[in-house]
């Protein structure tokens, strides 16, 4: 799997546009009464990749993986796949295919029909289009089903035919927009291990738009998390959980407590920031130019947390309120506060009877320096 350059980095340059794989140049769209949708994105992404593109409603995903499909024109900026650009050519002459959320099949037509129904648009003779669609319906193990209906299949038998359907043409790179969004809860845990495994099987890129969090950290080799129309951060999922670079990255994937103040001391690469609630934290920043009295932002894991019941007060640690104590099976979370600040901690499913009825209580929290991360605004 290739490396971005600067990876990590928003904005980062691209690989040479003359290699393999596909590289999103400043891709910059503005819609009619100059709404920017997308704005000086750079992207490489390889062939056998599964990237994500992860952010909130309106940060810029889905028109982003639009403009790759060419449902979407590109206001400014280039869009290149082995060295070809694809900007200017209408989405059945790329070597692209988009699977869209609704799954779009014919419901007069059957399975078989439905996935030869792309081979049919490329000018594909009647008898190797059927063994082709044949050949792609033993791929998603739904060879038995070929002469069923779509309104006769499960949402899940759906999505696989939709698959099928786009795998048959053997595109470069498989577009996913929300692909498990109509899907129950329990079918969206077996799709993204079908759809993980089906990737990997075949070495294609799939570029894949959520704003599912949990989906994304476990389907993806890297994370693209975009906000505001840019790109904030990417990186492996363990890194985008555990290493956020931006306030915004932090909020996002959920479970970081935030901690907001002033650097307070100020030791080599190792700061001490307080809040308003003098709640401190330590961190190692190597290279960060602050100095005493400049603002910072911090970030520390709801699994870094610990309850220190015997603790005592001062750094790295917390007195807080328990708001509410939320049982979810195989962990709790527990939702605190600190003057008014919402700070949060994980522990084990089995703790539960250990905090249950525990709101309005007051207790103490601690984390290591080595689980703070300084953040970027």
């Amino acid at each position: 799997m290739g490396e971005m350059n600067g990876e990590g980095a928003a904005g980062a340059a691209p690989s040479a546009t003359t290699g393999s794989g596909l590289d999103l140049i400043g891709l910059t769209k503005v819609f009619p009464g100059g709404t920017v949708a997308v704005e000086d994105v750079d992207l490489h992404i390889d062939h056998g990749e599964y990237v994500v593109l992860l952010g909130p409603s309106g940060c810029g995903k889905t028109t982003t993986l639009r403009m790759i499909g060419g449902h979407d024109f590109p206001t400014e900026g280039d869009i290149v796949l082995d060295g070809q650009s694809l900007v200017g050519l209408a989405p059945h002459k790329r070597p692209t295919t988009t699977v869209f959320q609704h799954f779009a099949l014919f419901p007069h037509r059957t399975v078989l029909e439905n996935v030869e129904f792309g081979l049919k648009m490329h000018g594909v003779g009647k008898d190797e289009r059927r063994r082709q669609a044949v050949d792609a319906l033993e791929m998603v193990g739904l060879a038995e089903l070929a002469d069923r209906k779509p309104r006769a299949l499960s949402g899940g038998q759906q999505q696989r035919v939709a698959l099928a359907r786009v795998l048959v043409t053997k595109p470069k790179a498989l577009l996913l927009d929300e692909p498990l969004g109509d899907l129950d809860r329990l079918l969206q845990l077996r799709m993204r291990v079908e759809l993980r495994n089906l990737q990997r099987q075949l070495g294609l890129m799939f570029i894949h738009v959520t704003h599912n969090q949990e989906e994304a950290l476990s389907m993806a080799d890297r994370i693209v998390v975009m906000n505001e129309a840019r790109i904030q951060q990417i990186a492996d999922p363990l890194t985008i959980a555990t290493q956020p670079e931006t306030e915004l990255v932090a909020r996002f994937m959920g479970d970081n407590n935030i901690i907001r103040g002033r650097v307070v001391e100020h030791d080599g690469d190792r700061f001490v920031v307080a809040d308003e609630h003098d709640v401190r934290a330590s961190v190692v920043a190597p290279g960060d130019g602050r100095a005493v009295g400049d603002e910072a932002l911090v970030s520390v894991r709801a699994a870094a947390v610990v309850i220190d019941a015997n603790g005592a007060g001062g750094l790295n640690t917390a007195e807080c309120e328990v708001i509410f104590v939320e049982y979810l099976g195989d962990l709790v979370k527990l939702h605190l506060a600190v003057g008014g600040e919402r700070m949060l901690a994980k522990v084990t499913g089995e703790r539960y009877p250990e905090f249950r009825g525990r709101e309005g209580e007051k207790i103490r929290i601690a984390w290591k320096e080595e689980d703070v991360k300084l953040l970027r605004a």
